[in-house]
């Protein structure tokens, strides 16, 4: 659980994470997600401080842990891309179907948008676990 290609790959898949989230939540799509959530979601938002920031590298970290220790379990190891692609559909579509369903944070248009961008977003973050995985395999 604990290997060095199990740790890199963590680290690494954390850091694309945090960072590529970072680039498309609030650079390239940020007047999107504006435009689609709710009055009451924006209030929800907190200000990006060092301390929110560090509970975002932490659940970035979290994730990044569990895609790497699922897939060094995984028999067929040829596409970490795939593999992702299972774990973005359980992050965009299957929370996000729940949180629209108990609350009025986002328009089904914003749910439908964050839904895709996480099969393709956790898609990368696979290919990636998946490289730094194999390359530093014992």
């Amino acid at each position: 659980m604990f290997t060095k290609s199990n740790v890199l790959a963590t680290i690494a898949g954390g850091i694309v994470l945090f960072f590529g989230g970072w680039i498309f939540y609030d650079v390239l799509a940020a007047d999107f997600y504006a435009a689609h959530y709710s009055v009451g979601a924006t209030a929800l938002m907190k200000v990006a401080t060092l301390h929110t920031m560090m509970f975002i590298a932490v659940g970035c970290l979290v994730q990044a842990f569990v895609m790497s220790t699922v897939f060094s379990k995984l028999a067929d190891k040829t596409n970490g891309f795939y593999y992702g692609v299972y774990f973005g559909g359980f992050v965009g579509f299957g929370i996000n179907f729940l949180t629209y369903g108990i609350m009025n944070v986002v328009d089904k248009t914003g749910l439908l948008v964050d839904g895709i961008w996480s099969l393709v977003f956790y898609g990368i973050i696979g290919w990636v676990i998946a490289y730094v995985s194999k390359k530093f395999a014992s």
